[in-house]
């Protein structure tokens, strides 16, 4: 049966946008009183794992484009979560570290953000937990060269 017959909710696309959107208004809900982004909490928690890391390394990591990620960190460093150093090889990098303001605004997001997945996967028992990580992460390798963006 060609797309434009099968019912909307059965195209895994669709399903997986909406489930986007559910997560996304999680995670504003969960986490408003700290004004925090997904994209903005990817980009903390990647930067407190690998401190110095370069902005374009950073992209990679979080499946953004170059511009999104620019933007993510701009608005970080404007908030004094994150500062921007020369690399003593190329003075074209840009180093990236979270400074005690991000490290505790990381730490005050972490129990919200478990909240969001928790709740986001309440109708599952464990195991279906479990395979659903495992599925959309053999799909995620599966399209590893698939461009990021936001």
């Amino acid at each position: 049966m060609p797309p434009s017959e099968t019912a909307l909710h059965a195209l895994p696309g669709h399903l997986v946008r909406r489930l986007h959107q559910v997560s996304v208004a999680i995670f504003s809900e969960e986490l408003q009183a700290l004004g925090l982004t997904p994209l903005q909490f990817a980009v903390l928690n990647e930067v407190s794992r690998h401190p110095g890391l370069d902005q374009r390394s950073l992209a990679r990591r979080v499946a953004l484009d170059a511009s999104t990620t620019g933007g993510v960190v701009d608005r970080l460093q404007a908030r004094g979560a994150l500062r921007r150093q020369l690399s003593p090889e190329d003075r074209r990098v840009r180093l990236l570290h979270l400074t005690d303001a991000g490290h505790e605004l990381l730490q005050q997001a972490t129990p919200p953000v478990q909240r969001v997945q928790d709740r986001l996967l309440e109708p599952l028992s464990a195991a279906q937990h479990q395979q659903l990580v495992d599925l959309l992460k053999t799909l995620l390798q599966g399209h590893q060269d698939a461009p990021a963006d936001d």
